[in-house]
C-alpha cells in the first residue's frame, strides 16, 4: 500500500500540467534526493516546501521588501568600520542614509520615545512604511523641509488631528506659537544621529566625558582621583555659552574635517539656518484654588510623566550638567555637535599637554620622558610623596560639557601662561570673549568645587616599611599629601531648599512635601527610598558618602514626619516617629482611629508591605567606593570593538599561529597551510612565504591533491544517486 501511494505520488509531482514549471524543478531536485527504503516523511517535506514557496512571494511593491539587513547589524558595521580606521576621511554617508533599515530603526526610537512603549518590527504596519519610505525619498531629493507645522510626510502614533479640517483661527494658532518638534524632523535627527555618532566617538579625545555613551560624572570624578593628585594649581572654565549656539560656519567647519559628504552637510546645514518659530511666554494668571483637585487621566497612549522620585533626583543635578545644547532643528543632534565644535579645544590641549611637560629625575613621579607610567602605589593612587624642590613640570585637562579643568603641577606662572594662551585659542576658533576671571586660577588648599564635589588635600603621615640590606626590616614615618574628593554638603542644602524640602541656611529646617499628601504612606515611603538609594550611587565616590547620605536621610525623613503629621492631625513629629518608629515603616493612625489607607491594606493582608525609610542611621550607609581607576579606561562597548578588530585581524591569528608553532603546539603542515590560506586572501605578502622549504611544499600540494581526489569521489556518489531514486 505504502509504495503503491509513492508511486501515485511521484506521477502527480511530475506532471507538469498541475505544478508550475519552477516548482516542479524544484521538487525533482528534492525527489532526487531520497531513497527507495524512506518511508512517506520525505514526501510530506516535498509538499511542505511547495507551500513554503508559495507563501515567500512578495509583493514587490511592499516596503518591507527594503529590509535586506537588520537596523543593529548595520550599526554594528559602522562602528566597526570607523573604529578600524579612525583617521580616514568619511565620504560614503549618503550609502547609509539610503538604508532603509536605519529609517525603520528610527522610527522605533522615536516612537518608543513618544507612547512610551517599544514597537517590534513585525508590528508595524505597511502604511507606516510607505509614509517611512516618503520621509527618506524627500531627504535624498532635497524634498524635505524642517520645522513642518501642517504638512507631513509621516505623523505620530499618538496625533489624530486632521490637519486638512482645521479652521483659520487653529491653522494660524499652528503657524506662529511654540510647538513641540515635528515627528518626522525627530525621525530624521535619529538617523543623522544613528550615522554621525560611530564616525565622532572612533575620533573624539579621551579627555571629553559628557553627552557620549559610557561616559559620566561619575567617569570624571574616578579620572580626578586617578590621574589628579599631585597638581598644585587648577584652572576651572566655563565655556557653557557655546552650547547655547554657534555660527553655522564653524560648526559645518568642524564636521567637514572629518566629513566630505555633501548632501548629509547640507541637511545638517539646513536644520542650523531654517528660523524656529517662538512666541512670547506669557506670564500665567493667578488661579483660585480649588478645596479638591480630580485627578487627571492619562489617555490610553500617554506616556506615564516621570515619578516623584525621579524629579527630585533630577533637581540635584550639578551646574556642570544642567544646560543640554539645542540648536535650531538638530534636536538630538546639538549635543554630538557641541562635541565636535569643541573636539578641537580637546586636541589643542593635547598638544599643551606634551608641550609643558618636564620632568625631573629628583621627582617620585612622572619621572619619565614618556610620563605615562604608573605613578606610586596604584592601590592608592591620590597619596603623593613629597620630594625636593626641583619637581616635575606638568598639566592635565578634563571636559564635562562646556566645563573644563586644568590641573597645573608647577609654578604659578605656567598657570597663568595657560590661561592667557587659552583665552587667545577661544578668541580666535570661537569668537569668544574670555577674561581672567571666567578662567581663575586656585590653589588646591582652597577646595576646588567640580560636579558638586570638592577637590582638596590633607597632608598624611603614613608609616613606611621597607626591608633593607641583609634581610632587616625598617619602619619610619613619611610624609606626603592626599587627594581627597568630597561631596559639597554646602551644595546639597541649596538643591534641597530649591526643591522645597527645607528653608534655612545655618540651622536647616524640612519642609513637608505635599506633593505626596494623597498618596499612601507605602507608597509614599517606597518614592523616597528610591530617591535615597540614586543619591546613594551619585554620592559613591566622594570621601564622605556616609556623611551626605545620611544627611540627607534626615531631611527626607524630617519632610515625610511633617507631612504626616499635618495628613493625620499628630502636631508634631514626635507623636509621628512614637506611632511610625524611626523608619516610619509603622502604619499611622488618626485620632478617630485607624487611617482608611491602613484599614484597607489590613483587609488585603498587605500592612507589611510599609517598608521603612532607609538609611536612617549613618552606619547603614554603604563605604566609599575605592576601587583602582586602570590608566587609559575606556568604556566596555569601545572595549568589544578594540577587541573585536584585533580578533578580526589575519596578522592576529597569524602570530597566535607561529606563538603556537615556537612552543610546539601546533604541526608545520597546519602552520603551512595558513600562511598559504592568508596569502590567497590578500592578507599577507608574498615575502612571508619564503621559509617554505621545497618538502613542505610538496607535503602542502599533496595534501591538496588528496582533499581534491575526497571531494571529487563525493561528487560521483552524488550523481550515481539521482537516477537511481528516480526509477
Amino acid at each position: 500500500m505504502h509504495r503503491r501511494f509513492k508511486l501515485f505520488s511521484h506521477r502527480v509531482l511530475t506532471r507538469t500540467s498541475i505544478l508550475r514549471p519552477r516548482t516542479s524543478t524544484i521538487l525533482l531536485t528534492e525527489l532526487g534526493n531520497w531513497d527507495r527504503r524512506n518511508n512517506g516523511f520525505g514526501l510530506f517535506r516535498a509538499f511542505m516546501y511547495t507551500f513554503t514557496q508559495n507563501r515567500r512571494v512578495q509583493d514587490p511593491n511592499d516596503p518591507a521588501s527594503l529590509m535586506k539587513e537588520d537596523g543593529v547589524s548595520v550599526c554594528s558595521q559602522m562602528w566597526i568600520e570607523n573604529f578600524r580606521e579612525p583617521e580616514k576621511t568619511v565620504t560614503n554617508l549618503s550609502d547609509y542614509l539610503r538604508r532603509f533599515e536605519l529609517w525603520v530603526l528610527a522610527y522605533q526610537k522615536v516612537a518608543a520615545d513618544e507612547t512610551g512603549a517599544y514597537v517590534p518590527r513585525s508590528s508595524i504596519t505597511r502604511a507606516t512604511l510607505e509614509d517611512l519610505l516618503a520621509l527618506r525619498n524627500a531627504v535624498l531629493d532635497n524634498r524635505f523641509k524642517w520645522g513642518a507645522r501642517l504638512e507631513f510626510f509621516i505623523k505620530s502614533p499618538r496625533d489624530k488631528t486632521d490637519y486638512e479640517s482645521l479652521s483659520k483661527r487653529k491653522i494660524r494658532a499652528i503657524m506662529t506659537t511654540t510647538q513641540p518638534a515635528p515627528f518626522q524632523d525627530r525621525i530624521v535627527q535619529e538617523v543623522l544621529f544613528l550615522i554621525l555618532e560611530p564616525v565622532y566617538e572612533a575620533r573624539f579625545s579621551q579627555k571629553s566625558f559628557a553627552f557620549r555613551p559610557g561616559r559620566m560624572a561619575h567617569t570624571v570624578i574616578r579620572v580626578i582621583r586617578r590621574s589628579f593628585a599631585g597638581y598644585l594649581w587648577y584652572i576651572k572654565g566655563d565655556l557653557s555659552t557655546v552650547l547655547d549656539g554657534m555660527k553655522v560656519g564653524l560648526v559645518i567647519s568642524a564636521l567637514m574635517r572629518d566629513i566630505r559628504d555633501k548632501k548629509v552637510i547640507d541637511l545638517i546645514k539646513a536644520a542650523l539656518t531654517t528660523p524656529v518659530i517662538t512666541s512670547k511666554v506669557e506670564e500665567p494668571k493667578k488661579k483660585k484654588r480649588r478645596k479638591y483637585q480630580k485627578k487627571r487621566v492619562l489617555a490610553e497612549d500617554e506616556p506615564k510623566p516621570d515619578p516623584y522620585w525621579l524629579e527630585s533626583f533630577f533637581g540635584f543635578a550639578p551646574e556642570e550638567a544642567e544646560k543640554v545644547p539645542s540648536w535650531g532643528h538638530c534636536g538630538i543632534l546639538s549635543p554630538l555637535l557641541a562635541n565636535v565644535c569643541l573636539d578641537e579645544l580637546d586636541r589643542w590641549m593635547e598638544g599643551k599637554i606634551k608641550e609643558f611637560y618636564r620632568p625631573s629625575k629628583s621627582d617620585v613621579i612622572w619621572n619619565s620622558p614618556e610620563g605615562e607610567v604608573e605613578q606610586g602605589n596604584t592601590s592608592w593612587p591620590e597619596f603623593v610623596p613629597t620630594s625636593g624642590p626641583d619637581k616635575t613640570r606638568k598639566i592635565d585637562y578634563i571636559r564635562y560639557g562646556g566645563h573644563i579643568l586644568i590641573g597645573v603641577r608647577g609654578p604659578r606662572a605656567d598657570a597663568a601662561t595657560l590661561r592667557k594662551q587659552l583665552i587667545e585659542f577661544c578668541d580666535q576658533k570661537y569668537m569668544l570673549k574670555l577674561d581672567n576671571e571666567d578662567l581663575p586660577i586656585e590653589h588646591i588648599t582652597k577646595g576646588i568645587m567640580f560636579l558638586d564635589h570638592v577637590l582638596c588635600r590633607r597632608v598624611v603621615y603614613p608609616t613606611l616599611r621597607y626591608t633593607a640590606t641583609g634581610g632587616k626590616i625598617i619602619s619610619e614615618k613619611g610624609v606626603g599629601t592626599l587627594l581627597s574628593v568630597t561631596a559639597s554638603l554646602k551644595q546639597s542644602i541649596k538643591q534641597f531648599r530649591k526643591l522645597g524640602f527645607l528653608k534655612g541656611d545655618r540651622d536647616p529646617d524640612p519642609q513637608p512635601c505635599f506633593r505626596m499628601f494623597h498618596a499612601t504612606q507605602a507608597h509614599t515611603n517606597a518614592q523616597m527610598n528610591k530617591l535615597l538609594s540614586t543619591m546613594v550611587e551619585w554620592y559613591r565616590y566622594a570621601d564622605n558618602r556616609k556623611k551626605i547620605v545620611n544627611f540627607c536621610s534626615y531631611i527626607i525623613r524630617g519632610s515625610l514626619a511633617k507631612l504626616y503629621a499635618a495628613k493625620y492631625k499628630l502636631r508634631s513629629r514626635a507623636k509621628v516617629y512614637k506611632i511610625g518608629s524611626r523608619n516610619l515603616s509603622r502604619p499611622l493612625k488618626e485620632k478617630k482611629g485607624q487611617s482608611p489607607e491602613y484599614h484597607n491594606l489590613l483587609r488585603m493582608g498587605l500592612v507589611e508591605s510599609i517598608d521603612g525609610l532607609q538609611y536612617t542611621r549613618m552606619s547603614l550607609v554603604p563605604e566609599t567606593d575605592y576601587s583602582p581607576f586602570p590608566v587609559g579606561w575606556r568604556p566596555d562597548h569601545e572595549k568589544a570593538l578594540l577587541e573585536y578588530i584585533w580578533l578580526d585581524d589575519p596578522r592576529t591569528l597569524e602570530e597566535q599561529r607561529r606563538c603556537l608553532g615556537e612552543h610546539g603546539l601546533i604541526s608545520p603542515q597546519d602552520y603551512i597551510s595558513m600562511l598559504v590560506w592568508n596569502y590567497k586572501r590578500n592578507a599577507i605578502p608574498m615575502d612571508q612565504l619564503s621559509i617554505i622549504t621545497p618538502r613542505d611544499n610538496r607535503l602542502l600540494c599533496s595534501s591538496n591533491e588528496d582533499s581534491n581526489d575526497e571531494r571529487n569521489s563525493a561528487e560521483l556518489d552524488n550523481e550515481e544517486s539521482i537516477p537511481a531514486a528516480q526509477m
